[in-house]
Formats: structure tokens, sequence, C-alpha cells
């Protein structure tokens, strides 16, 4: 079972859960699909060509299973993946349209992930980090990552945050998470619909205001589907719509955005911001390409990055 795909530790790396998906497709059909946000991002950045990893636990059952095979198909680093024998942690869909859904999780495999458990010397290779999600609310998981991603910014690791919000489990008490993590990160991406969510607010832009107030200095990235995305860095403020393509299926866009930008930071930092957003809208729509979560490919991105329409930014405040 321990089959390593590539002998050397990766540079790029998402803690947090990896899960099952059950979404009803009838009265009485189901189906399984391997999930999770930090999990899908993972596998976006290793089909973007980065040596990557998930970091994390899950089961030992037939979902955990599934999951460690789909995580050997994409190329993800499997020394990083802790099976451990507890139950597995699922995300019952039971309406699709608009997405309805709750967790099924109670001392779940993907809470008892110990990072000491890691392959020694992993931090020397890693260039980033990536949190978020629901790894960050449920403890005793959440305090661990918390500690883990501030240690590793202390050494000088670069941090991405996508809180990828999730209701009712990020409520008031997920603020103080909320704004250490925001703190913390180099860069950010939030959706339209997470900042109403993680703030409790009717207009977006407030959150937004208030994520620049506490980190100005990081690339942020506002999501707002068909409308399109704005990526801020200190003054420089760049929106763009994504380009036009038949969407099959959204699950997993937000997550491939994310990785698209962060693919494009990690080759080439200092390029335009215009191209780091190009790149992210190009790898969100890729996904959307496929039933599924279907992992953006280098070749369709950059096809796509040529059709993205940049426009005006917008301002954040």
């Amino acid at each position: 079972m321990t089959q390593f795909l590539h002998p050397d530790l990766p540079h790029f790396i998402a803690f947090g859960e990896a899960l099952t998906d059950l979404i009803r497709t009838g009265p009485d059909r189901w189906r399984s699909a391997c999930g999770g946000s930090p999990w899908n991002v993972a596998v976006a950045m290793s089909a973007l060509g980065q040596l990557s990893a998930f970091a994390g636990g899950i089961s030992r059952d037939p979902f955990g299973a599934e999951i460690w095979q789909a995580s050997q198909d994409a190329d993800l680093d499997l020394r990083f993946i802790q099976q451990l024998p507890r139950p597995p942690l699922l995300a019952v869909v039971h309406e699709t349209d608009p997405p309805r859904y709750f967790f099924i999780g109670q001392d779940s495999a993907d809470l008892h992930f110990r990072p000491e458990g890691l392959p020694a010397g992993w931090t020397r290779s890693l260039r980033w980090a990536h949190f978020g999600s629901l790894g960050l609310v449920r403890e005793p998981l959440a305090g661990r990552l918390l500690a883990l991603a501030e240690a590793l910014k202390g050494e000088g690791r670069l941090i991405s945050y996508d809180p990828n919000f999730r209701s009712p489990p990020m409520d008031a008490s997920y603020d103080d998470t909320l704004a250490q993590m925001c703190r913390l990160a180099d860069v950010i991406k939030v959706s339209d619909e997470d900042l109403r969510g993680l703030f409790r607010v009717a207009d977006y832009r407030s959150g937004l205001a208030q994520i620049v107030a506490w980190n100005p200095g990081c690339w942020l990235l506002l999501t707002r589907g068909e409308a399109g995305a704005t990526l801020y860095h200190g003054v420089e403020e760049c929106s763009g719509l994504p380009p036009r393509v038949d969407v099959v299926d959204t699950v997993g866009a937000g997550d491939s955005a994310m990785a698209g930008l962060l693919d494009s930071l990690m080759r080439n930092a200092a390029a335009p911001i215009e191209q780091h957003l190009r790149w992210a809208l190009a790898a969100g729509s890729a996904a959307c390409t496929a039933p599924g979560f279907a992992p953006p490919r280098p070749a369709l991105v950059a096809a796509l990055a040529e059709e993205v329409d940049i426009a005006e930014g917008e301002s954040a405040a």
C-alpha cells in the first residue's frame, strides 16, 4: 500500500479534510464521490504540475480506500495521508439545486490527524501550505492545524487560506480563527457568498473590507461565480470575467481557481497581477468542463487563460 509516486518531498501541501460526498440522484438512488476542499486543492495542484500532497486522516473502510486510490491516481504524495481505524467523514447532499447537505463525522478519522506523524524533514522542501474548510472548525483537529499554520509561518513558509464557508459550523465561534488565519495568510480566497456567511452581513463588501484591514499586503482573490473575480494585492487590483465554456458541473471550481492562483504564484510571483488572475479564472473554468470534480489540466488552462476578459477592478472598501 505504501507506493511513493515520486521520491522528492512535496513543495505544496494542503492540510484539512478529505471526505466522501453522498449525493442523492433520485428518490432511492445515491452516488459517492471523493471530495473535501483541501483535498481538491491538492489534487488540482498536482494536475497543474506541482509536487503536491494532501495531509490529513482518512478511514480504513471502503470510503477511505476510495480516497486513498483517488489520491494515488492524482499522483499525490501518499506519505502524508494517515489511514486510521476511525469512522469516515461524510457529506450527505440530499438536494443539489440549490445544494443542501449535512455532515456525518462524529469522532471520524480526520479529527485524529497528527502533524508529528509526517515524514521526517518535510518542512525543508515545503514552499507553500494551504489551510481552510472544515479542518479549521472541528476540534481537536482545528487547534492542531491553527498551531501548525502559525509555526510554518514562523519558519518562513508561505500560507494560503480558503475558509470555504459552511453553515452551521462556521458561526460566531469561528470568528477568532477567521481573524487569525486572515492575518497569517499570504493568499486568501473568498467568494461573495463566503463573505456574507462568515461576517453575517447582506453586503459582502463590508466583509471584504475587514479582510483587507486585517491583512492589507496579502493576495486576496474574490470570486463571484459567473460575474467573475477580482484579485487584490496591496494597491494593485485586477478584475476579470471567466472564459466561456460549456458548464457540465461546477463542483470544485472554486478549489481549482485557488490552485490556479497558487500555481501561478509558485511559478512566477513577480508576474503581472493580470497574469495571475487569468490563470486562476482559467483553472476554475476548466474544472467545469466535465462531471464531478475535474482537476484542471495545464494545456486547457493555458488555452482558456487567453480567453479571460480583463475588466476594470472594483474597490475593496
